[in-house]
C-alpha cells in the first residue's frame, strides 16, 4: 500500500471506532433519561420506554438498504450521511416536549443510526488484517458508547435537565461529520472495494447452514442485548438503595460501569476469535452467559452488579466472533448487504427485546421473569450455536499490496 492509501485506511478505522460508540449512544441515553420523563411526563416507566421502540425497530429494520447502497454507492458517503443524520436527531430530540415529538425524534435518530452497523462494520473488515482482533477494538469502542451516553446523560441531567442530555451530544456528533466530510474532500479519506486480507469464499451448503443457524443466535444475542440496556438503570434504582439516594449520577456512573468493563472483554474476546475456531468461541459466549441471567433475577446489593458485568460482558464478548462469522460466509461484494440483513434481527426485531422490558416490568412489577426469560433465550442461542458448520482454520491471510 502507498503511504497514502496506508493513511486512508487508519484513517477509516479511526472513524469507524468513533462511529461504533456514536451509534450506540442514542439508546441508552435515553434510558437514563427515563427515570426522570416517568415524572416529567406522568407516565408509567413501560410507557415512557415504550417511546422508543420505533426507532429501536428502524436501527436495524433500515439496515439491509444501509447496507445495500454503502455496497453499491460509497462507505464513505453513507458514513457522512451517518454522523450529519444521527447528530441532527440527537439535537431534534432534545428540542421535543412532548411524547409524540420525543418518538418521532428517536424515530429519525434510529433511522439514521443504522447505516452505522453495516457499512462501518462492513468498511473495518475491508482494511483489517488481523480481523478477529480488529472487530474486538471495534466493539470497545461500540461498548463505551453506552458507558459515555450513561455517564453524560447523568452528568448533564444534573447540570441543565434532560434535553441537555441529547442536545450536547448531538452537537459533538454535528461537529465529527463535518471533520469526517473535510477529510473525504481533502483526499485523505478515500473510497475502497478491495479487502487488505482476501479470503476463501465459503462453500455454499456451509454458507446456507451458516446463517440459518445465525438468524437464530443473532436475534437471542440482540433480544438479551436490547432488553438488558433499559433494565439496568431501573434495576440498579430499585435493587441498590445508596445509588437511589445518590439520585440519577450514581445510577448512571454505575450503568457506565458495567458497559465499561464489558468493553475491555471484547478485546479478550477478538484475541480469542483469532486465535481459536470462531464456532467455539461464539458457543462458550452463550453458555457463560447463561447462569448469570438467571442469577440476575433474584439478587441485590453488590452482588447483582458482579452478576450485571459478567452478564453484560458475556452478551457483547460474542460479537466479535458473530461479525466475523457473518463475514465469513458473506460474498465480499454483498457484506455490507449481508450485515444489514443481521442487524435487522439483532437491532430491528431485537429491538422489540425493550418492549419486553418494558411490558414485563409494567405486568409483574419486577425484573425476575425479564432475566429468567433472557436466560432460556442465551440456552437457545448455545443449543443452535453448535450447528454451525465446523471451521477448516485457512492459512493466515496476506495483506494486499
Amino acid at each position: 500500500m502507498t503511504s497514502s492509501e496506508t493513511l486512508s485506511a487508519r484513517l477509516s478505522l479511526v472513524f469507524s471506532s468513533i462511529g461504533h460508540t456514536c451509534s450506540h449512544l442514542f439508546g441508552p441515553i435515553f434510558y437514563v433519561v427515563a427515570l426522570s420523563l416517568e415524572d416529567d411526563l406522568s407516565m408509567s416507566h413501560g410507557e415512557v420506554v415504550s417511546l422508543i421502540v420505533v426507532g429501536n425497530v428502524l436501527f436495524g429494520v433500515a439496515a439491509p438498504l444501509a447496507g445495500w447502497i454503502g455496497d453499491k454507492w460509497s462507505a464513505t458517503g453513507m458514513m457522512t450521511l451517518f454522523f450529519l443524520g444521527t447528530g441532527g436527531g440527537m439535537v431534534m430530540t432534545g428540542l421535543s416536549s412532548t411524547p409524540v415529538m420525543i418518538g418521532f425524534a428517536l424515530a429519525v435518530t434510529g433511522l439514521f443510526s443504522s447505516i452505522y452497523h453495516p457499512v462501518g462494520i462492513a468498511w473495518l473488515f475491508r482494511h483489517a488484517v488481523n480481523r478477529g482482533m480488529a472487530l474486538g477494538i471495534n466493539g470497545v469502542f461500540g461498548s463505551v458508547g453506552p458507558a459515555i451516553a450513561a455517564v453524560s446523560a447523568g452528568v448533564l441531567i444534573e447540570w441543565q435537565g434532560w434535553q441537555a442530555a441529547f442536545l450536547v451530544p448531538g452537537a459533538v456528533m454535528l461537529a465529527a461529520g463535518g471533520v469526517f466530510l473535510a477529510l473525504i474532500r481533502r483526499g485523505l479519506i478515500v473510497e475502497t472495494k478491495v479487502d487488505r486480507a482476501p479470503s476463501h469464499p465459503a462453500p455454499r451448503k456451509d454458507m446456507i447452514r451458516a446463517f440459518s443457524v445465525l438468524a437464530v443466535t443473532a436475534l437471542c444475542t440482540g433480544i438479551i442485548y436490547q432488553a438488558t440496556q433499559p433494565a439496568l438503570p431501573k434495576v440498579f434504582s430499585e435493587r441498590l438503595a445508596d445509588l437511589a439516594n445518590d439520585g440519577v449520577l450514581g445510577i448512571s456512573l454505575m450503568v457506565a460501569l458495567v458497559y465499561l468493563v464489558s468493553g475491555a472483554m471484547q478485546i479478550v474476546a477478538g484475541r480469542l476469535a483469532d486465535k481459536y475456531p470462531l464456532k467455539l468461541v461464539y458457543v462458550l459466549g452463550f453458555v457463560l452467559q447463561t447462569p448469570f441471567l438467571i442469577l440476575a433475577a433474584n439478587l441485590s446489593g453488590s452482588a447483582f452488579v458482579v452478576v450485571a458485568i459478567i452478564m453484560v460482558s458475556a452478551n457483547t464478548g460474542v460479537m466479535p466472533a458473530e461479525n466475523a462469522l457473518v463475514a465469513r460466509y458473506a460474498p465480499a461484494e454483498r457484506r455490507g448487504l449481508v450485515f444489514g440483513l443481521k442487524f435487522i434481527l439483532t437491532l430491528g426485531i431485537g429491538g422489540l427485546g425493550v418492549l419486553l422490558e418494558a411490558k414485563l416490568y409494567d405486568y409483574t412489577g419486577g425484573f425476575y421473569w425479564l432475566f429468567v426469560v433472557l436466560g432460556c433465550l442465551s440456552i437457545v442461542a448455545a443449543v443452535a450455536g453448535v450447528l454451525l458448520p465446523s471451521e477448516h482454520r485457512e492459512p493466515a491471510p496476506q495483506a494486499a499490496q
